[in-house]
Formats: structure tokens, sequence, C-alpha cells
């Protein structure tokens, strides 16, 4: 898998960040992207490019879920169509990111979303509005994106491996209610294999992990969960806070 992005010592002006388990453009996760928006911008940039490989039909799926969601909250949705890295280079497309109140990754395919995103001109673009203050978010897939480990879960190897490092201190399971059923050795991969600096967190369905970088509550219908290297198991609760150190280094390079 490879050593995680760099954690580090971020600028004191970046925006919030919050780690959703599934839910995107949903009406439970409304409430969480009103409290992401408060005092920001009205203006909601959305990438569906974790479903990039799974066909046209399934991004314009999220595209036009994303455009309805944000419209009810009164924000003005800014669908960015970035499927591959040719449209990650784009000028024009990075050029959207700027004045947004709120950039939301949506689901489909970790390794995939960060890889293409990568060292590009909208994650530059991204990155420079988070540390200027706008909100990030990132669902499923997404959430994945923003830390420390993004794989493609179903045929590992395939990638880097690598998340884009916004929270290089976590490692996410998202989905974390069923997939702990339905395939435990992702946690048991996960603990064996990240650095004892990088926190393993279950976000269980239709809820969020909100906060950053080291100060986090969680919302929602269900809890997160911090799972130890010695087995135990934490569970938060919706309304409660958790402490996540962040070792010191280097902010993500873009």
């Amino acid at each position: 898998m490879g050593a995680p992005p760099a954690a580090g010592s971020l600028p004191g002006m970046h925006g919030p960040v919050a780690l959703v388990g599934s839910g995107e453009f949903l009406e439970v996760m409304r409430e969480v992207d009103e409290a992401l928006l408060a005092g920001r911008p009205r203006r909601a940039v959305f990438l569906p490019t974790a479903a990039a490989e799974e066909g046209e039909e399934r991004v314009r799926y999220w595209l036009d879920l994303g455009t309805r969601h944000f419209a009810s909250l009164g924000v003005e949705p800014v669908p960015l169509a970035v499927l591959d890295r040719a449209g990650a280079e784009r000028a024009d497309l990075a050029e959207l990111v700027a004045g947004a109140g709120l950039v939301y990754l949506s689901g489909g395919n970790p390794g995939y979303l960060a890889d293409t995103l990568r060292s590009t001109a909208v994650w530059r673009a991204v990155l420079e509005a988070w540390k200027n203050g706008s909100a990030v978010a990132g669902c499923s897939a997404g959430a994945c994106a923003l830390s420390a480990v993004a794989d493609d879960f179903r045929r590992p190897g395939r990638f880097s491996g690598l998340g884009l490092g916004v929270v290089p201190h976590v490692a996410a399971i998202p989905h974390f209610d069923k997939f702990d059923g339905w395939a435990p050795e992702l946690a048991k991969g996960l603990l064996a294999t990240s650095p004892a600096t990088v926190s393993v967190l279950g976000i269980d369905e239709e809820t969020a992990l909100v906060g950053g970088i080291e100060d986090w509550s969680v919302a929602g219908r269900q809890g997160v969960w911090h799972l130890g290297r010695d087995g135990t198991r934490t569970r938060y609760a919706p309304g409660e806070t958790l402490r996540l150190p962040l070792p010191g280094a280097e902010a993500p390079s873009p």
C-alpha cells in the first residue's frame, strides 16, 4: 500500500471536513450540509469522479441528485463533471472551484477518485479553496479519498492505495455497519497495514464525522467507530465528540 501522504500542521483558516458513511445529497444529510455551509458562500461544487468507471448513466445520476439537493437548500449547485485526469487538468473546470462554500466528492471507487485527482489543476483548486475556508466533504469513496487510504476494495492493487491526505491521520471505512458484516477482513487489513499514526475509523451509513483536523463530532443517524489495533472498538454516537491527534509534519501536497 505504501506510506500515507504526509500529515501536517495546516493553516488556521482551513475549512471544516466531513467524512460521510453514506447518504450524500439525500434528506438525511441535509442538516450536515447546512452546517458545513453556515457562514460560507451559498455555492456547492460537487464531483462525480468516483463513479466515472460506472458509466454515463451513473455519473448523470450523481450530477442530477446533487443539483436538486443543493438547489433545495437555496445553494447554487455547480456540477463539475471531472471524469478522468485529462478533465482534472482542465483550467476551466479548476476555475469553477473558486468561490465555493462547499466542495463535495460523492461515491464510487475510492482508488479511482484519489488517483484521478491527485496533483491536478482541479485538486490544487480544491485545496486552495479549503485552505481559505471552504468546507470539503466526501461520502463513501469520497471519504476514503480525503483520508490516508483509498483503494479499490473489490480489486485491491489496481491503484496506488493512497488517499489525498486532507486528513492524513485517518483511514476511513464507510458503510461500516454493512461492511463489518460483509467484509470484516477490510478492517483487519487496514489495521494491519496502516501506520500507527493513522486512526482507523468505521463510519456507519447515514452518518458523518465532521470537524477537523483534530477535533471532530458525529452527526446523522448512527455512529462512528474507532478501531483499536488491540481489537477494541469505541463507538461515538451522534452529538458526541472525539479527538484525533495529528502527527507533526507538513500539509498535504497538491
